[in-house]
């Protein structure tokens, strides 16, 4: 039998599957089979909300629509509320709420066509001790929030773009100051006409096998719709990014999302402790810079 919700709270299911932060009223309390029963999974072929892009899921994935998405960030996750995505990716045989659970967090960003002719050239492991260094530099304000101090331990995944398909990916390992086990941001970025198709996977850093595999197949399957595409730019009309694919990868169009890092809740005194962290552009870019700047003095 599952344990009621109560509000707020993040109860314990099983000691080795699921947590859920329910952000109800005590009369509004309801399972966790009841939750998930309310959600409206999709399937096949889907056109994200505003038609910029589409996915062709296979069986083994399934879409949560923007709302449906928010619930499971908040209730489910326990991040704050607000975020404006375009929906969800989940694995279809995962129950999201599980121990194993895991998703896609999808957003579009755009800022203009991203020029990648930096690509060949950007030295990420230079990039990487930067965000590693701004990333601290924000700590200070990110307690002074009430969030819990977020490092950046290293690569997961090395950066690495694909000119072919404009298609740019990379994973971070992640540390949380009361978090007994590291967290796993894998980031996909493709690259269209008019901006940025932004993919963010949250689970845990042990999952980083089954997540770079599967991963290949969310890259695959997304892809925006005739006449968005990266090909499809018009110097004459359409508007050029201020940053290149370096920006992205510290921050860029992420930046506006903010980093989900979904940590679990057994190690945590029973509570699931979300993490809300970003490096925008302008810090990023101000730090890279300032430090290049320093070193050439």
């Amino acid at each position: 039998m599952f344990h009621k919700l109560p509000g707020i709270a993040i109860v314990i299911f099983s000691m080795l599957f699921c947590s859920l932060s329910w952000a109800q009223s005590p009369e509004n309390q309801i399972t966790v089979e009841e939750f998930l029963a309310s959600l409206k999974f999709q399937e096949g072929k889907i056109e994200l909300p505003g038609g910029i892009a589409s996915l062709n899921l296979p069986e083994t994935f399934r879409y949560l629509g923007p709302d449906d998405a928010e619930r499971v960030l908040t209730q489910g996750w326990g991040n704050p509320p607000g975020h404006n995505t375009l929906g969800m990716i989940l694995p279809a045989a995962v129950n999201p709420l599980g121990m194993n659970g895991w998703g896609v967090i999808i957003t579009y960003e755009e800022d203009g066509h991203v020029n990648d002719e930096d690509a060949d050239g950007i030295d990420y492991d230079a990039l990487l001790k930067d965000m590693q260094e701004t990333m601290q530099a924000e700590n200070e304000e990110r307690k002074n929030q009430g969030y819990d101090a977020l490092n950046l331990v290293g690569w997961a995944e090395k950066p690495t773009y694909d000119k072919a398909s404009h298609k740019l990916y990379w994973a971070k390992e992640l540390a949380s100051d009361r978090a007994a086990q590291h967290s796993l941001n894998y980031n996909i970025r493709v690259l269209g006409r008019k901006g940025v198709m932004v993919l963010n996977a949250v689970a845990g850093i042990n999952q980083i096998d089954t997540i770079k595999a599967e991963m290949q197949n969310v890259v695959a399957f997304t892809n925006f719709t005739p006449g968005n595409g990266y090909n499809d730019f018009n110097a004459g009309t359409d508007q050029v990014a201020a940053y290149g694919i370096a920006a992205l990868v510290a921050g860029g169009a992420a930046a506006k999302l903010g980093l989900f890092a979904k940590l679990f809740a057994l190690a945590l005194a029973f509570k699931k402790f979300v993490i809300i962290g970003v490096i925008g552009i302008g810090a990023a870019l101000k730090n890279i810079f300032s430090r290049k700047n320093n070193r050439n003095v």
